[in-house]
């Protein structure tokens, strides 16, 4: 059941959409403010990402014991059991 202040909004916001003439089809005045909102919601959601990303170390830390390319290898046969 959508609350009376949601229901007012609507009410005053359909009649905006309606004052286009009925032989032209455009967006309007709601389909603006939908779009609106939704290029700030998008603003605001790669600003947060950008932030996050910012946070993150990409830098991979060598495994310990292992130097050259060969040791490794062989330390991930031993646990697997492989030769």
């Amino acid at each position: 059941m959508p609350s009376v202040n949601v229901h007012l909004a609507m009410t005053h916001l359909v009649p905006l959409a309606k004052e286009v003439d009925d032989d032209k089809v455009t967006p309007g005045v709601l389909g603006f403010i939908v779009f609106a909102v939704m290029a700030l919601a998008v603003w605001g959601l790669m600003k947060s990402m950008n932030r996050h990303m910012g946070k993150v170390d990409f830098k991979e830390k060598e495994p310990v014991g292992a130097t050259a390319g060969g040791d490794a290898d062989r330390a991930a046969d031993e646990r697997t059991g492989e030769k």
